[in-house]
């Protein structure tokens, strides 16, 4: 029989550094598909035009990203679209397209499945984002004409999907409830790390910096993911006490602000920016690190969203400092410290506590990995993604 053939499209990140995209590609090519991923190229990783990782084959294209505020985003995603359209009918006149499975943001990718629709091909949307409330914790509470089209885009982006892909149960009643998606359609595929490659290593001293705990932060660095409040909380911690560094690793439109406002608050002493750093620095750092944070403020979009960091904490055993959100609470549970309110000061004073209370945190690392090997591991959600697609292809 033909391998099915599954056409990837991601303009967020670059792939494989985009990791719930490869685990997805991944499990597919496992699965018996054939998968091709087009994506950007990455800044310093990811910068081949064409490469086969994995038995995925993927497509790269230049791109730079918005800066600037609201204004640079038309040109990036018509660019992108631009690409993307491109890649995709080169690769339909090499063969048959039975799949067009679009992550976003944008909520744009869909004109690319509309046209391949007649060609026989299906729309699966695999939902990272809730758009339109994106737009407003970047850019203000507004209602602005950005923010309306944004919520067109999505509309006729579920109206032209045969099935969708969520990434919690919030986001899944988003697609029934607003993108009037029939709840049989929609399937909860949670991002979750993969415990046969995200393992714990030996802690390494050295990113200690000669301080008895360490820090951690991982994830983007965009003004919506509240690093600033980390910063803060840490300027207030360094005011009562001395004995910690800290790691933020990621990168994002907000990094460089980010570390100017590290030196305005003289934390340079204490806090390093290493950026995009490869998986085992991560696993490296994670294993060593006494508290992580995940201070991502209580707003429309991050209420209901799930943050890939707060799973990869509790992979690694990690106990947690977050602000009060609902899917944080569903993921985390008993493997975080949460204070309500976006509370700089509540924040800095729970990591203290954890940190002077060595038998806490063992027990909230200990609570963090069970939920992940139980619920919330890439392998279950691997098992419905693939079961999801065979019987949309009529394959089960």
């Amino acid at each position: 029989m033909r391998q099915p053939h599954v056409l990837v499209l991601v303009e967020n990140l670059s792939v494989p550094f985009d990791r719930r995209v490869f685990q997805e590609s991944r499990a597919l090519v496992d699965a018996g598909y054939r998968v091709t991923v087009i994506c950007p190229q990455g800044a310093k990783q990811d910068r081949e035009p064409e490469a086969v990782v994995e038995g995925i084959h993927v497509l790269r294209y230049p791109l730079r990203a918005a800066t600037g505020g609201a204004a640079g985003y038309p040109r990036e995603y018509a660019l992108a679209l631009w690409h993307t359209l491109r890649l995709a009918f080169r690769v339909r006149r090499r063969s048959r397209i039975d799949v067009v499975h679009a992550c976003n943001p944008p909520d744009l990718l869909f004109l690319v499945a509309l046209l391949l629709r007649p060609l026989g091909a299906k729309f699966v949307f695999d939902h990272h984002d809730l758009v339109p409330e994106l737009f407003l914790s970047r850019f203000g509470s507004g209602r602005n004409a950005l923010y309306w089209v944004s919520r067109v885009l999505e509309r006729l982006t579920f109206a032209a999907a045969d099935g969708v892909i969520s990434t919690n149960e919030s986001y899944r009643e988003v697609a029934i409830r607003r993108g009037h998606m029939d709840p049989s359609d929609v399937v909860v595929v949670r991002s979750g790390p993969d415990l046969d490659r995200f393992v714990r290593l030996p802690a390494d001293p050295e990113l200690k910096r000669g301080k008895p705990y360490l820090l951690a932060y991982l994830g983007v660095m965009g003004p919506q993911d509240g690093v600033d409040y980390a910063l803060r909380a840490v300027a207030r911690l360094r005011s009562e006490r001395q004995d910690f560094h800290c790691v933020f690793m990621g990168g994002g439109d907000a990094l460089e602000d980010l570390r100017a406002l590290s030196v305005e608050l003289g934390l340079t002493e204490v806090v390093e920016f290493p950026g995009r750093v490869p998986d085992e620095f991560v696993q490296r750092c994670l294993s060593t690190a006494d508290v992580c944070l995940s201070p991502d403020p209580k707003n429309a979009l991050n209420d209901v969203s799930t943050m890939n960091k707060v799973v990869e904490y509790m992979a690694m055993g990690r106990p947690m400092v977050s602000f009060d959100l609902v899917e944080a609470r569903v993921s985390a549970g008993g493997a975080a410290v949460y204070v309500p309110d976006d509370d700089e000061a509540d924040f800095a004073a729970a990591v203290g506590a954890l940190l002077d209370d060595p038998e806490v945190r063992e027990r909230m690392g200990t609570t963090g990995r069970e939920r992940v090997e139980q619920a919330l591991s890439w392998q279950e959600s691997r098992r419905r993604l693939v079961t999801f697609y065979d019987r949309l292809l009529g394959r089960s």
